[in-house]
């Protein structure tokens, strides 16, 4: 059973791990507020270690990839807390239910490991952070309204213990009502699959970014400028007065509208400049041109000096006009703090020239702070939505009820 400190809320992996130990005596991640063991420890997550074969590869194929119901490809990169640098040799340990919800053994279960049943296995991260599990889609408790989820145990090469990592389905309906009622952890990631289909294969892609939201990990003092939400994180929906472009009038959601494919949000905040403003407008929304459907481009002005809605709506109409921008929204929020908009959720600091937020399928790939609008910040832009893409970018998602 969970003992977590209260940052981690108490109640809902007490109720999570005390449904997982109903069911097999699963994950009984203990967190200890007297130590400092990376991730607050894992009473459980021992069990990784039982049956673990000496060569791990980067793919790994479950039982249930055969005789499950459902297909599921889990895959993506692992990278460091910055979220850009690839991490080589992290050993990933997965768990998860059945077709039925339950953590059943086969013949092939180490006596030791039946807790965590026969859908477990082991992948090592190479050289550029890859990884991949196939294995099949994990039922809900029988009787329960807990989601479906996998369990995750990752061990660092050079961290003495591991920590764990829990993820959830966008799709299963207990996700909404488990998220409102306990937030989002976000433990090494966001913790948020997402699915795509390749025929009958569900594929959920999914980076592991080391040490993000995992208590009492070993950083270097930060010096940087920080601003907005951290690589790994869900873009937060939030909804801005659109003053120019396809959805002028209206206050629509950025993410929620366009957030399947490649999303850049700009902000700028208490200190324009808008003659370098107006240089990646133009950039931005010759970006949105080119690459189609597979981009969408976001103006968020938050400048709370002297606002006032209605000049706002027309300094920025009027930039829009005489730049000819086609695609790209123009949109502003009264500052950065505010709570009426949800502007405040995307954590962004208003004192700084700019803050580039570059999201996949609503989760945060890569982030800049003061980026000067220059040729070779304007390459790396293009080159990080090229790179960024993955290996499904084209595949549709399922239909949401």
């Amino acid at each position: 059973m969970m003992k977590i400190t209260k940052i981690l809320k108490l109640s809902f992996f007490f109720s999570l791990f005390l449904s997982c130990n109903g069911q097999s005596n699963d994950n009984k991640n203990v967190q200890k507020i007297d130590n400092k063991i990376v991730g607050g420890g894992c009473d459980g997550c021992e069990l990784m270690y039982v049956g673990m074969p000496e060569k791990i590869s980067t793919e790994h194929i479950s039982v249930g990839w055969t005789v499950g119901k459902q297909k599921l490809i889990l895959t993506g990169k692992v990278f460091n807390l910055d979220g850009k640098t690839p991490a080589s040799d992290v050993i990933i340990y997965y768990w998860h239910t059945d077709d039925k919800g339950l953590y059943s053994s086969n013949n092939e279960t180490l006596k030791q490991a039946k807790e965590h049943g026969k859908l477990r296995g082991w992948v090592k991260s190479d050289k550029d952070g890859n990884y991949t599990i196939k294995t099949s889609r994990p039922a809900a408790y029988p009787n329960d309204n807990i989601p479906q989820h996998i369990h995750l145990s990752i061990k660092e090469p050079d961290i003495e213990n591991e920590y764990y990592a829990d993820l959830y389905f966008d799709d299963d309906p207990f996700y909404l009502k488990h998220k409102k009622k306990y937030g989002k952890i976000d433990r090494a990631g966001t913790e948020i699959l997402r699915i795509v289909l390749d025929g009958n294969t569900q594929i959920a892609e999914h980076n592991i970014v080391l040490g993000l939201n995992i208590p009492d990990y070993p950083t270097k003092n930060k010096k940087d400028i920080q601003s907005g939400l951290q690589i790994g994180e869900d873009q937060p929906s939030f909804i801005p007065f659109h003053a120019f472009g396809p959805d002028k009038g209206t206050r629509t959601c950025p993410v929620c509208k366009y957030g399947r494919y490649h999303g850049i949000v700009y902000f700028v905040g208490d200190n324009p400049d808008w003659d370098e403003i107006k240089k990646w407008l133009k950039q931005l929304d010759h970006q949105s041109v080119s690459r189609e459907k597979y981009l969408k481009a976001y103006f968020v002005y938050g400048n709370s000096k002297n606002y006032n809605k209605q000049a706002r709506q027309t300094e920025l109409e009027k930039i829009g006009e005489e730049l000819g921008l086609q695609k790209i929204a123009l949109t502003f929020v009264p500052s950065f703090s505010d709570t009426e908009s949800e502007a405040n959720l995307n954590n962004i600091n208003a004192s700084v020239e700019n803050t580039f937020i570059i999201y996949r399928h609503r989760t945060i790939v890569d982030k800049y702070v003061n980026l000067k609008p220059t040729v070779q910040n304007f390459r790396l832009i293009s080159e990080i939505l090229d790179k960024t893409k993955g290996n499904y970018f084209d595949l549709n998602e399922p239909k949401h009820e």
